[in-house]
């Protein structure tokens, strides 16, 4: 082999290495800066929830951490550099997903069958809208990395977050509908967001299996 080939093949290696790493951390940035965003919304709720002692918001707030926990897998996953660690991340999304749908119906058909009183409706509204904002923000910079790093992944994942804005913006409607005195309406707006997070699951599992 000659010296050119060989100085060639040297620093073609090192760029591979240095793309790899790269990749890995600016998946690793765009992980711990969403996990950051939501950490922060379900804060603000965790104290609302206290407060209002709305089960709307409870469901919110199990959604999130659903959302949160998502982080573990695909930070591992960035952090090894490993496609199939990858795949496999996106597919614990998916099942977190779906999971947070499964959630989110059993607390409509519970408060559809054992209405309970909820107080401080406008810091539930709020709560509710900052779960939208936390999860709608997350999304944007999961799936926006996972595009540029084609990383299936991490584009579930930003669907994951999105159906849990959808979840945050039922809190609010709840909200709204209760202050009008429809407390019937508070459940089925449960149950029709839940048919929503059922869709972004298949969606999601079509994007991690044909990655």
């Amino acid at each position: 082999m000659s010296p050119h080939a060989h100085a060639h093949g040297h620093a073609h290696s090192h760029g591979l290495v240095h793309d790899s790493i790269k990749r890995s951390r600016e998946g690793l940035r765009a992980v711990g800066l969403a996990l950051a965003i939501l950490a922060a919304a379900a804060a603000v709720q965790a104290l609302t929830f206290a407060a209002s002692g709305s089960v709307a918001l409870l469901a919110d707030l199990i959604h999130n951490a659903g959302d949160a926990a998502t982080a573990i897998p695909l930070a591992i996953a960035f952090a090894l550099r490993s496609a199939r660690a990858e795949r496999w991340a996106g597919l614990a999304v998916v099942f977190a997903i779906f999971v947070s749908a499964c959630v989110a119906g059993y607390e409509a058909i519970v408060r559809l069958i054992e209405p309970g009183e909820v107080e401080h409706l406008g810091a539930l509204a709020a709560a509710g809208a900052v779960g939208f904002a936390g999860n709608w923000i997350a999304a944007l910079v999961r799936g926006r990395a996972g595009r540029r790093l084609d990383s299936a992944a991490l584009v579930a994942d930003g669907d994951h977050a999105r159906a849990d804005a959808y979840v945050s913006l039922a809190v609010v409607a709840g909200a709204a509908v209760l202050a009008l005195g429809l407390e019937i309406a508070d459940p089925l707006i449960g149950l029709a967001i839940t048919v929503v997070i059922l869709r972004i699951t298949l969606r999601s599992w079509r994007t991690v299996v044909g990655s």
